[in-house]
C-alpha cells in the first residue's frame, strides 16, 4: 500500500529569493509571507547564510554557476527554478541544478505554494536515492574487501575454510567481518610492499657485483663463465 505523504508546515521556513529586482520578487514575497516564510532578497550571487536556507528561489534566466556557494546539482536544500525564458540552454542550466519545482514568470498571486510541497518533497526523494545508492555502493564495496582478504587467507586452498577463518578472528579481534577483511588487507598490502623493498635491496647488492656495465656472465660449452657483451 502506497502512503500518502504528510502536508508539511512551512511556518517559519527561510527562503532565499536569487532574483534581480523585479515585481516577480515582490509576488513571491508577498506569497511567502503569508504562507508564514521568513524571505531574504539577494542579487547577484547568494550569501553565506543562504547554506542554512529551506528554500532557494533562483533566477532561471539571468542565472549562472558562480551565483551558488555549492557546486551544480549539490544543493543542500530544495530549489525552485523561476523561469520566464524557454531557451533550450536556460532550461538545461537549470536542470544541471537538480531544480525540485518551477515557477513561470510573471509570477502572479498563486503557485508558490504548490511549488514549495513539490520542491520539498522531490528533494527528499532525490536525497533518499542518493543516500540508498552510497549504501549500495558501500556494500559492494565491502564484499569485494571480504573478496580480497578470503583470497589472501587461502592462498589458493579451500575458499570455505578461509572465510571460516575470516570470521574467526573477526570474532577474536572482536570486530565485523568487513573491519577484519580490511585489517587483512591492510597487513597483505604491507607484506607485499615488504616484500618488495627487500628485493630491491638484494638488487642492490647484486649489482655491486657484477661486471661492467653492458656485460652479462654466461656459459660456455665448456662450463667456464665468459663475459657477454650486449
Amino acid at each position: 500500500m502506497t502512503r500518502t505523504p504528510r502536508i508539511p508546515n512551512l511556518g517559519g521556513a527561510r527562503a532565499f529569493v536569487l532574483h534581480r529586482p523585479h515585481p516577480t520578487v515582490q509576488a513571491i514575497t508577498r506569497q511567502l509571507s503569508a504562507i508564514g516564510l521568513v524571505t531574504v532578497d539577494c542579487w547577484p550571487e547568494l550569501a553565506p547564510e543562504a547554506l542554512a536556507a529551506d528554500f532557494v528561489f533562483f533566477d532561471a534566466d539571468l542565472g549562472f554557476d558562480e551565483q551558488f556557494p555549492w557546486k551544480p546539482g549539490e544543493a543542500p536544500m530544495p530549489l525552485v527554478a523561476l523561469i520566464g525564458s524557454e531557451a533550450p540552454g536556460r532550461i538545461e542550466w537549470a536542470l544541471s541544478h537538480k531544480a525540485d519545482a518551477q515557477l513561470l514568470k510573471p509570477v502572479g498571486n498563486a503557485g508558490v505554494y504548490s511549488a514549495l510541497l513539490i520542491a520539498r518533497q522531490s528533494f527528499e526523494a532525490r536525497k533518499h536515492l542518493a543516500g540508498e545508492i552510497a549504501a549500495l555502493r558501500q556494500r559492494v564495496a565491502e564484499r569485494q574487501t571480504i573478496v580480497r582478504a578470503v583470497s589472501a587467507l587461502s592462498k589458493g586452498g579451500d575458499d570455505d575454510r578461509a572465510y571460516a577463518r575470516l570470521r574467526s578472528l573477526a570474532m577474536s579481534w572482536q570486530v565485523s567481518v568487513e573491519d577484519a577483511a580490511r585489517r587483512i588487507v591492510a597487513m597483505t598490502e604491507e607484506a607485499k610492499i615488504g616484500e618488495t623493498r627487500t628485493g630491491e635491496t638484494r638488487t642492490g647488492e647484486t649489482k655491486t657485483g657484477e661486471t661492467k656495465t653492458g656485460e652479462a656472465p654466461i656459459e660456455d660449452e665448456s662450463g667456464d663463465d665468459q663475459p657477454y657483451r650486449a
